[in-house]
């Protein structure tokens, strides 16, 4: 049981990186273009992703069946973790129980914006033209909006923290000073991410991103 353990955990720890951690830096990547090069850039950025050959095999391999064994075990890991915070509140420990706390609430937030965007493409309710004016209509509802942040937050946190991990538990960075120096990088990798993402957040607040009628309607209301 040890050794199964030893490696679902490796696995759980290397999805994390290879794929999922390069989904969430294209993720952001692309939403950065509405902020960056504003709807036009953002379309165009969807659709070269699309392009891509076999993108439906990338999607399912790459990242969605990473993802389900990344979530449920990390609920796993979550639930079975025993949190020593009001015995042993050193930096490392609240790290260790805001790892587990984040990928819960990552793992709501990912459900949560695949069913609004990606699924509703997939049931042609939406296109892709569509995604952005779908985003446009879910973050100009303030609560919303405030629950997005806190997902981009627990997810760029997630990663960010979970890159430190990573490295100490594959022995590459050995030693406390290899260690502290990490996380200052990856705590600066979280803030910069963090930054970007909600850049691109308050991008798709802008009007050119609402549907054409309701565009107008606001102009000339």
């Amino acid at each position: 049981m040890k050794v199964n353990s030893f490696y679902s955990r490796k696995l759980h720890s290397l999805l994390g990186v290879i794929p999922l951690g390069f989904f969430l830096i294209e993720h952001l990547l692309t939403n950065f273009e509405a902020f960056n090069g504003g709807k036009e850039a953002f379309i165009e950025q969807i659709h070269w992703l699309n392009s891509l050959p076999l993108v439906l095999f990338l999607e399912i391999f790459g990242i969605w069946l990473p993802l389900l064994y990344h979530g449920v075990y990390g609920l796993y890991i979550a639930f079975q973790a025993k949190h020593n915070i009001g015995n042993y509140s050193y930096g490392r420990n609240i790290m260790f129980s805001l790892q587990r706390f984040t990928g819960v609430a990552t793992l709501i937030f990912v459900v949560w914006h695949f069913y609004d965007t990606r699924f509703q493409v997939a049931l042609g309710n939406i296109s892709h033209d569509d995604l952005g004016q779908q985003m446009h209509n879910i973050v100009n509802n303030p609560l919303f909006f405030a629950l997005y942040i806190i997902g981009i937050l627990a997810a760029t946190f997630h990663f960010s923290n979970g890159m430190w991990s990573f490295l100490v538990a594959w022995g590459i960075t050995v030693g406390p000073r290899a260690q502290r120096v990490s996380t200052y990088v990856w705590m600066t990798v979280f803030v910069i991410m963090s930054v970007m993402f909600i850049l691109a957040l308050n991008a798709f607040r802008n009007e050119e991103f609402a549907a054409i009628g309701q565009a107008a309607s606001t102009i000339i209301g």
